[in-house]
């Protein structure tokens, strides 16, 4: 049983952990990927529940060390994939997030990085842009009352603050356009901040799109509200 124990909780950790590595290093592709994933947490859930069955059966022998670390490995095997799915079916299944859906800004000097792509640098609208204003109806154009100059220079520092990967050739004036490449799966995310001087003030607008992927897991648009954050960090804010 302990045996039987070690094995599937080892294995379970690693079909949920190592998904993204192989995908990100190795080439496997992202179908062979989730579905490590998703059967990750039928093993994970078979460790769990030998685990308890020990405890119940057979309490006197248990190592409680090995059984802990078990049950931990047990325990992020489930976790880590029934939390991913809790937030997809918590948001909509769109990749695609800006500030302004009536004109979004281009993705100008990221589209020739974006070649061949599964998601393409179009915005859709439509039936997407319906589903963004009713779950984020916070993602719009944010007035700032600094002058269009001194918002760049801030935008540039906030996209070197983040870590993000900048593109500039190429750009249209007053957008700043960057990549951000998430740790796990090493999926490639573009932004575009477009700069709009209205009197001495000045309108920043934000689109961030996945690559691949139908749904984001609502990654985008927590990307847009951090980058805000940290922009009015940059020139400032309390």
């Amino acid at each position: 049983m302990k045996a039987l124990i070690a094995l599937t909780s080892i294995v379970g950790f690693l079909m949920v952990v190592l998904p993204g590595p192989l995908y990100q290093y190795a080439g496997v592709s992202l179908g062979t990927a989730f579905t490590s994933l998703r059967f990750g947490v039928y093993v994970g859930g078979a460790a769990l529940i030998l685990i308890i069955l020990q405890v119940l059966i057979n309490r006197k022998n248990v190592s409680w060390g090995s059984t802990f670390i078990c049950a931990v490995l047990a325990l992020v095997a489930v976790g880590m994939p029934v939390s991913m799915m809790s937030k997809a079916s918590a948001v909509p299944p769109i990749h695609d997030i800006t500030t302004d859906v009536t004109n979004p800004p281009e993705f100008v000097a990221i589209a020739p990085l974006r070649e061949g792509a599964p998601n393409s640098i179009a915005y859709e609208g439509g039936d997407v842009t319906k589903q963004q204003l009713e779950a984020y109806p916070e993602i719009k154009t944010q007035l700032l009352p600094q002058p269009i100059n001194e918002v760049y220079m801030a935008a540039e520092k906030a996209i070197a603050a983040l870590g993000w990967e900048r593109a500039s050739e190429g750009a249209l004036p007053n957008t700043l356009e960057a990549t951000e490449t998430t740790t796990w799966f090493g999926f490639k995310d573009d932004v575009v901040i477009r700069l709009t001087a209205k009197s001495d003030d000045t309108l920043v607008d934000i689109r961030s799109k996945s690559r691949v992927g139908k749904s984001d897991l609502g990654k985008n648009a927590e990307r847009i509200e951090i980058f805000m954050a940290e922009l009015r960090n940059q020139l400032g804010y309390q």
